[in-house]
């Protein structure tokens, strides 16, 4: 049985920082539990409209919970009919490409070797609880990504059914944002050491090296690399925080102009390019030390291609079984536990052509689904002449944002300054440029 030693320790304990407790969306306001009335009465309005057209189920359970209906009316800026064509874009691709069972019967070597290729978890989370990945971009060069599209592994696939566009090589990757959303995110929303505990966890915080990458590699990997942001933006939305890229080369504002339109504008506006000197002071004000790996200053014992890191604060929470210590490769999947109000967690795929369905470990459940609401009256949304939903606008600190022209980073949110008054820049946003306003500071929007 694959087992990894526990890491050593104090217990990890909660550790605020005003740089930690806001976004884009000035976290939590936005998530469940810390909705505004207009944002409370487009979920109710989306869940109507879904019911309605005969692609959700109301439950209990629902066939989707809040928690996810809630991403996608983020992406959309609460407006209820852009947000269903993105539901159900989602779901339509879902069932045509078998995501569900893709991720439940994924042969394990094929899943780890999409796994060494991509964004990993750390095993940590940043100073809000949110899982840390860490992507390092020149292990994707075009003689890997050639091996990975040709791999033998992916002839164990070919049975399931697809769309006929998408490529066996990226539902591969897709099999790593199912374990995201059905692993990573529960089991973080189960830990309480962490800010707004009673929030759920749905996104992710990334730190992407571009360090010791060519411009011809950028290229080459330009294709694969849009098609794969595109897809993710597209039927994954709102599942991240912040990307923070380290190691930019001068000729980065090239590579930039292309990366900017695979992705919407609320996307590109929490990516934040960091100079050399900016790393450590920045990371630091999102995430604790403790957490950073030891490349990017930080104390954490951790190197590509590693598994997750167990986290001191795991202990005394996580109670492992059949011989596990840590979190194998593989699919992983949390179900109830009968009788007890606990979660655990199985480790899925298939070996050999062999279903795997192994107790992990179990966990308390500490945070609840919201009890099922009855049907509620159809709210009508009124659509204004700049195309956004009166029942969007947001209230509050919130400036509320139209779908004909993206606030700037700079009308969003305040900078966060550290300790150190470190210089902060802000990637300026709207519907066709992005632009940085002072050359040598962080891209850093609290």
């Amino acid at each position: 049985m694959s087992s990894r030693l526990s890491v050593e320790g104090t217990p990890a304990t909660k550790v605020r920082s005003t740089a930690s407790t806001a976004s884009v969306f000035n976290y939590p306001h936005g998530h469940l539990g810390y909705l505004s009335p207009q944002q409370e009465e487009a979920l109710t309005n989306f869940k109507n409209v879904l019911e309605e057209r005969g692609i959700w189920k109301r439950g209990p359970p629902p066939s989707h919970n809040d928690q996810t209906l809630l991403r996608y009316l983020r992406a959309r800026r609460w407006i209820v009919e852009d947000a269903y064509v993105q539901f159900k874009e989602s779901e339509d691709w879902r069932a045509a490409n078998s995501l569900d069972e893709l991720y439940r019967t994924i042969d394990r070597d094929a899943y780890e070797e999409s796994r060494r290729v991509y964004p990993q978890w750390t095993g940590r989370r940043d100073r809000r609880g949110i899982p840390l990945y860490v992507f390092e971009i020149r292990h994707l060069d075009s003689k890997t990504i050639s091996a990975y599209e040709k791999s033998p592994h992916n002839a164990k696939l070919k049975g399931l059914k697809t769309d006929g566009h998408t490529s066996i090589s990226l539902l591969k990757l897709f099999a790593l944002y199912e374990n995201l959303t059905n692993f990573a995110h529960p089991f973080c929303t189960q830990l309480t050491d962490r800010e707004s505990a009673d929030v759920p966890v749905t996104m992710s915080t990334n730190i992407v090296d571009v360090s010791g990458v060519g411009l011809k590699q950028f290229w080459n990997l330009k294709g694969h690399m849009q098609a794969a942001s595109q897809l993710a933006t597209a039927h994954y939305p709102e599942t991240l925080d912040r990307i923070f890229i380290i190691g930019a080369p001068m000729f980065f504002s090239t590579v930039w102009g292309w990366i900017k339109r695979w992705f919407d504008p609320i996307t590109v506006s929490k990516i934040f390019i960091l100079g050399s000197h900016e790393v450590k002071p920045v990371l630091e004000s999102f995430i604790d030390p403790k957490n950073i790996p030891k490349k990017y200053g930080g104390e954490l014992d951790f190197t590509w291609g590693q598994l997750p890191v167990n986290d001191p604060s795991w202990d005394g929470v996580v109670e492992w079984d059949n011989g596990y210590t840590s979190f194998p490769t593989g699919p992983l999947l949390w179900e109830d536990v009968d009788g007890e109000d606990k979660i655990a967690c199985y480790s899925m795929g298939s070996t050999d052509g062999q279903p795997q369905h192994v107790k992990v470990c179990t966990v308390p459940r500490t945070w609840h689904q919201p009890a099922a609401e009855t049907p509620a009256e159809a709210v009508t949304t009124t659509t204004t002449t700049n195309g956004t939903a009166d029942a969007a606008v947001e209230t509050g600190e919130q400036t509320p944002m139209t779908s004909e022209a993206t606030q700037t980073a700079d009308e969003q949110d305040e900078a966060t300054q550290t300790g150190d008054d470190l210089t902060v820049e802000k990637l300026k946003i709207n519907d066709t440029t992005t632009e940085t306003t002072t050359p040598t500071a962080a891209a850093v929007v609290a």
